[in-house]
């Protein structure tokens, strides 16, 4: 690596939790002192900076980050501040990275995060290099289907544990659970939790690609045919699992507490804390007492408990990785991309290639519901499959529970199977 002269490495947390965030603070600030630079920790995200304010900050030893890999959360603490939406605070922001005598900054976020990176490279001229380490528990960066985003891995783990409880409670108790996933954007955590924990059911947004907005029926309808086809099966309990993007592309007019819900700093709609599961659970309730169906219903959020679990070991690994990576690409004059690794090697995506100039954020990569692994899920999942209406005794049986006529349920709920069999 190139002589260092002494030089200093800032690092910067943004955007919300994911577990893994100390694995790549420590590795990065390891690597960083061993090739002799000097490395300082920024609390609380952009926050300080933008208000050009520089004393937010700690010197990082090897001795103060060596073990931290172990813990969730982030020793830096994060923030969503996004300075790129103001002309000054981005200003201030570099002034005050220069003033610290910043020359590479190592950020570890999302799309606002990576953009607010992008900027101070810019605006400093070539004065301080920078590099992107993505976060999301969510694994809809554009990478290699192979490739996984730090975090993923032990969301789903913990998530898997989560959701097993509730199945043996479901099972216990004659009950069902529709528990609610963290994924803007994607399905991939949520069918990853399904499939682990070997859920009843999952349902991502994926499913009603083209037909945006859908109305809340339609998602009603998948479970109830679910629960239905469980009392055929002599069982009086599931729990399925509900990707939370789908609340997002349900009409307005079916959610309308979603117009009016909590927006964080970037216009999002904090869907963590919009009560998807219970507007479903409501719903399902009064169709199944229509229905002379008795179900017990209950509905959970699985979301901040994932977010700074402490890292499996397949994310301790991985982070390592990657604060090793950046080190090494910007000591190699490398300044300007997002820092990935894919088949077991250092992949720069440059700022320029990877974010949309209008949006200023990474393409999504969505769930492929025509591959093989989502194959297999919908495989071992319980859902109305085409086969239950081709079979007049299954129909009949199925019908005699939700007390219609075979012609009648086969009309009610036959469009929910016809797009994915």
């Amino acid at each position: 690596m190139a002589d260092t002269q002494k030089k200093t490495l800032a690092i910067v947390v943004g955007g919300g939790p994911a577990p893994g965030i100390n694995g790549v603070i420590s590795a990065a600030a390891i690597e960083a002192i061993n090739q002799g630079l000097r490395v300082i920790g920024i609390y609380d995200g952009f926050q300080w900076l933008a208000k050009g304010d520089p004393s937010h900050v700690e010197e990082l030893t090897i001795h103060g980050v060596s073990r931290i890999h172990f813990q969730g959360g982030s020793v830096l603490r994060t923030s969503r501040e996004n300075p790129t939406k103001d002309p000054q605070k981005m200003s201030n922001v570099v002034t005050s990275l220069l003033n610290l005598g910043v020359n590479y900054l190592v950020t570890i976020g999302g799309d606002d995060t990576a953009y607010s990176s992008k900027c101070v490279a810019e605006q400093a001229q070539g004065k301080i290099r920078v590099a992107h380490i993505p976060k999301t528990v969510d694994n809809d960066l554009p990478l290699p289907s192979y490739a996984y985003t730090f975090g993923y891995q032990t969301a789903r783990h913990v998530g898997a544990q989560l959701v097993g409880n509730l199945m043996e409670d479901a099972e216990t108790a004659n009950r069902w659970y529709f528990v609610v996933a963290m994924g803007r954007h994607a399905g991939h955590l949520a069918l990853g939790i399904g499939k682990a924990a070997a859920a009843t059911l999952t349902i991502v947004r994926e499913e009603f690609e083209g037909q945006e907005p859908i109305r809340l029926k339609s998602v009603s309808d998948i479970l109830i045919g679910s629960i239905i086809k469980r009392l055929a099966m002599g069982r009086t309990n599931g729990v399925a699992v509900i990707a939370e993007g789908v609340a997002e592309i349900v009409s307005e007019e079916d959610l309308h507490d979603l117009v009016s819900a909590e927006r964080d700093e970037f216009g999002h709609i904090r869907l963590a804390e919009v009560d998807f599961g219970d507007v479903l659970k409501k719903d399902i309730q009064a169709r199944l007492k229509a229905l002379k169906i008795k179900m017990t219903v209950i509905s959970k959020n699985i979301g901040y408990e994932l977010r700074c679990a402490p890292p499996i070991p397949f994310d301790a690994e991985y982070t390592r990785e990657l604060g090793y990576g950046a080190v090494k690409f910007l000591l190699e004059g490398g300044t300007g991309a997002i820092v990935t690794i894919q088949a077991g090697e250092f992949v720069p995506m440059y700022f320029a290639d990877v974010l949309d100039p209008k949006t200023n954020k990474t393409k999504v990569r969505m769930l492929n519901i025509k591959s093989s692994a989502y194959e297999v899920a919908r495989r071992y999942m319980i859902r109305l499959d085409k086969d239950d209406f081709a079979d007049a005794e299954k129909l009949q049986h199925l019908a005699a529970i939700a007390h219609m006529t075979p012609e009648t349920f086969k009309e009610t709920f036959g469009y929910t199977v016809q797009d994915f069999e």
